[in-house]
């Protein structure tokens, strides 16, 4: 991928990222404890009906009505809820009208996010068994600049392959950041992050805490 794909990825505001081992774990045991925490009613109607249509019913019209419902009652503050958000998130929803930035079954758009290490990454892959050879991931460095918003500023991108004997195959460029992108958390739990890039798109995702974090040396 040139500059020009990782410019266009930037103007969603769309960014993958990863944690440490220890906050990977706690991240699994939450996920783990979901059924619990709503039983005991720790999230709230709201948060469970919109999780549950994002996962089973990604095209519902509903869904932009509780998104915005959540984002006025119960808004994100990193200040206290950084740990949240570290970990690999799937895209279910995006008021965008561009095919690649929707929910789609051929298709498996995730983002890592991993503020401790300033780390993003990007990933746009096929569905199935042939994902792992037809990949694009687009790196960025990432900061967080308030309780909501989180710098970003995208490094390279191209062509994200298997691994082979220990080895990944990949084919990425540097990429010429020419203007400020960020995206704004504006609700977060364990399971559900709503954000709005700088360009204004609103983007829904759910974390996928069976989906391994990378290592970001190689």
């Amino acid at each position: 991928m040139g500059s020009g794909s990782g410019c266009q990825l930037a103007r969603t505001g769309q960014e993958i990222i990863a944690t440490s081992p220890l906050k990977q774990h706690k991240a699994m045991d939450r996920h783990a404890n979901m059924g619990e925490l709503i039983g005991k009613g720790t999230l709230t109607q709201t948060r469970i009906t919109l999780a549950e249509l994002l996962r089973n019913h990604p095209s519902s019209e509903k869904i932009f009505e509780l998104v915005q419902q959540l984002e006025q009652e119960q808004p994100a503050d990193l200040s206290d809820q950084l740990d949240q958000l570290t970990g690999t998130w799937e895209l279910r929803w995006s008021s965008s009208s561009q095919p690649w930035l929707k929910q789609s079954p051929g298709l498996l758009n995730l983002q890592i996010l991993d503020p401790d290490q300033g780390r993003g990454r990007n990933i746009l892959q096929l569905g199935g068994p042939l994902g792992q050879f037809a990949g694009i991931q687009v790196d960025a460095d990432i900061s967080v600049a308030s309780q909501q918003r989180v710098n970003v500023c995208f490094k390279r991108g191209g062509w994200a392959g298997p691994s082979i004997a220990g080895r990944k195959l990949q084919l990425l460029r540097s990429i010429e950041q020419s203007f400020p992108a960020w995206l704004d958390i504006t609700v977060l739990d364990d399971a559900l992050r709503i954000c709005r890039g700088n360009a204004g798109t609103i983007f829904a995702l759910l974390k996928r805490p069976d989906i391994h974090l990378p290592d970001w040396t190689q």
